[in-house]
């Protein structure tokens, strides 16, 4: 069982930036691997970051490459904090972001292979 709290999100112009912090906490933490997901009215969920979970290297959409870093502090046993750093904000990247875990040796990165999700918090863009 994991636990994800979100917490970052808020308003902000286009060009502007923010970070995200996505808190785990449970048990075990180190079988589970982290991502952010966003959706935005309308659309579909996508994934926007991921850490592996054996190699600890951090996979972007293309269209965050260059704009968006995730990161994570030192993985403890039962608690973890992971971020996602957000520059040169679009009007585009508006949607709900939610931090999400899946076991690390589950093969895909689709939206049903993570298990558990947090609230989602709201970045908003503006042009």
């Amino acid at each position: 069982q994991v636990q994800l709290v979100e917490s970052g999100g808020g308003l902000v112009q286009a060009g502007g930036s923010l970070i995200l912090a996505c808190a785990a906490s449970g048990r075990r933490l180190s079988d589970f691997e982290l991502g952010w997901f966003r959706q935005a009215p309308g659309k579909d969920r996508e994934l926007v970051a991921h850490i592996a979970g054996r190699t600890g290297v951090a996979s972007y959409k293309d269209s965050v490459k260059g704009r968006f870093i995730m990161s994570g502090d030192n993985a403890q046993s039962t608690e973890r904090t992971v971020y996602l750093q957000m520059v040169t904000l679009k009007p585009e990247d508006t949607a709900v972001y939610y931090c999400a875990a899946k076991p690390w040796w589950t093969v895909g990165s689709s939206v049903s292979d993570y298990g558990y999700w947090g609230q989602g918090t709201q970045v908003t863009v503006s042009s």
